[in-house]
Parts: C-alpha cells; sequence; structure tokens
C-alpha cells in the first residue's frame, strides 16, 4: 500500500474570456466582437469570475500537507495521473467526461462553479463542500464507460460515447457487423455508440428521432446503446443495422472501407484513433469504470 499522501488534481479549462483575450487581445477588442453578436462582455466576464471563485475556495479546502497539481483540459493527453489521486473536476459535467478516459480508478469530485446554470449531472458539488468530501471517507458511485479497440491493438475509452465516422464528416463507408451475426455493408454519418452517462445528452438527441430506438440505459447499467447516423440506402448500402444495445460481453465491429476513418470520445476530437482501409475497431463496455463522488 502506498504511504504517499494523496495529491489533489484540479482539473478545469480555460474560460470563455480567456479564449476570447487570447484572441482579441484587450478587453475591449473582446467587448465588441461580443456586442457585434448580441453578447454582453459582463456575462462572460461574471462566468470568468465564478469560475475563478471556485478554483481559489477549492484550492484553499487542500489539506496545507497534501500534494497538489493543476492540469488544463487541453493538456490532459500528455497528464500522467498517478493511483493515489484525488481529481477535482472543476467546470461543466463535460469536463468530467473529458478526465474520465485517461484515469484508472481513481475518485472524481464534480466541482460546479455556476449551479444555477450548469446541470450539475456530474459536477455535483458546490466549491464550498470540497473541503468535508476530500478529508473524509470516500464513496463513489460507478459508471458504465466504453471502449474502441483497433486491431493493431491500439485503443480509446470514453464516458459519454464514442464516435467512428470520416474526419469531415462526409460519408464513411465500412461494413458493420452486431452481436447476431448480422453483417451489413453502410454508408453513413458515421456511428455513435453511447453508454447510460451519455445516453442523455447526443444518444438521447438521436434516440427521439428514432421509432425503433431501443430503451436507453442508466448511468450504472453495463449496457451500451449505439445508432448509426443517416444512413444512406442504395444498391450497395443498407439501412437495416442501424440501432441496438450491446450487453456485456457482446460487441460492435466495423471495417473500414474509407481510407481515413476516425474514432473519438466525447468530443475530444484532437486526440482520435484513426483507421485506414480494411482496419477493424471492435466496440464494447470497458473493464474499467469512472468513480464518481
Amino acid at each position: 500500500m502506498s504511504t504517499l499522501t494523496p495529491r489533489i488534481v484540479v482539473v478545469s479549462r480555460r474560460s470563455e474570456l480567456d479564449e476570447l483575450l487570447a484572441r482579441h487581445g484587450t478587453r475591449g477588442a473582446a467587448a465588441y466582437f461580443l456586442k457585434q453578436r448580441g453578447r454582453d462582455l459582463d456575462e462572460v466576464t461574471a462566468r470568468h469570475e465564478a469560475l475563478r471563485d471556485a478554483l481559489t475556495e477549492v484550492g484553499g479546502a487542500v489539506p496545507a500537507d497534501w500534494r497538489r497539481g493543476h492540469v488544463e483540459r487541453a493538456d490532459l493527453p500528455r497528464f500522467l495521473f498517478a493511483p493515489e489521486d484525488i481529481v477535482l473536476a472543476v467546470g461543466q459535467d463535460g469536463l468530467v467526461a473529458n478526465v474520465a478516459k485517461y484515469l484508472d480508478g481513481q475518485p472524481v469530485i464534480g466541482v460546479n462553479p455556476e449551479p444555477g446554470r450548469n446541470p450539475g449531472v456530474l459536477v455535483r458539488h458546490p466549491a464550498s463542500a470540497v473541503g468535508k468530501l476530500v478529508r473524509s471517507r470516500i464513496r463513489t458511485l460507478q459508471r458504465t464507460m466504453v471502449v474502441a479497440r483497433l486491431d493493431d491493438g491500439q485503443e480509446l475509452s470514453g464516458l459519454n460515447e464514442i464516435y467512428i465516422g470520416h474526419a469531415g464528416h462526409q460519408s464513411a463507408r465500412y461494413v458493420i457487423a452486431t452481436p447476431d451475426g448480422a453483417r451489413e455493408r453502410q454508408s453513413s454519418s458515421g456511428l455513435i455508440v453511447g453508454t447510460g452517462t451519455g445516453a442523455t445528452g447526443w444518444c438521447a438527441s438521436i434516440a427521439r428521432d428514432r421509432v425503433t430506438a431501443p430503451p436507453l440505459p442508466g448511468p450504472a447499467d453495463p449496457v451500451l446503446c449505439w445508432f448509426v447516423r443517416e444512413a444512406w440506402p442504395s444498391p450497395a448500402t443498407g439501412v437495416t443495422q442501424v440501432t441496438g444495445l450491446l450487453a456485456a460481453g457482446q460487441e460492435l465491429e466495423l471495417t473500414s472501407e474509407s481510407e481515413r476513418l476516425v474514432v473519438f470520445a466525447d468530443g475530444l476530437e484532437q486526440d482520435a484513433l484513426e483507421l485506414s482501409w480494411g482496419q477493424r475497431v471492435r466496440i464494447t463496455i470497458a473493464e474499467r469504470r469512472l468513480n464518481l463522488v
């Protein structure tokens, strides 16, 4: 057992104000840019200050003798988490999904800097609760994750969903094989495989338009849902295998018939796997789970 004191790793992303200033240089230029689009700098500044205040309060709640780390969302692919880390994701719900794929059992405390604005599905705690949470016995709820494995050994995990499709969002061509043995050549806008957590987002929007949509799983259910987007019927491509569920031990397989398809999770397109012609990817329930406080 490790004798190291826990390390608190705070995960955040740049505020909209930070991004505006990086792009436009000054507050005046940022204000003009927003005004041209019917928005106000005061609202953007208020959100920036809410995030800043939450980060300050979270930092002050960490015991003085504990180790600390801080990583921005953009740097997550290059950050090395340790087994004894406790992760504090300060921001919107999507930030928890962004960090989940890089963890292996570490507990995650989602901190909501704007309780009146963010839904708080994954960022469930105010900054004021962090001090008590990190000092007490941490209790977590496990959430199912999804994993995609290429035939060359590369793999990618996601908390919400995994997308497979054309890098430029054009028509993706592939052969899909379902757990019941069905195979179909398809041309579509890509495939989404989601968890119960993701079933409240992208998968939910697709399911609303599908008469044949299966019942969506809950966040802890060991089940995935999958949807083919805009399958194109033609003499060479079919549209019958376009939705379904994957239970534990089942997998969905795609064989690329495009020169370049991409696989990414939870909207992080810059951290993607690529499939060339003839490569296969299998999607199934991940062995790892998110431990959400």
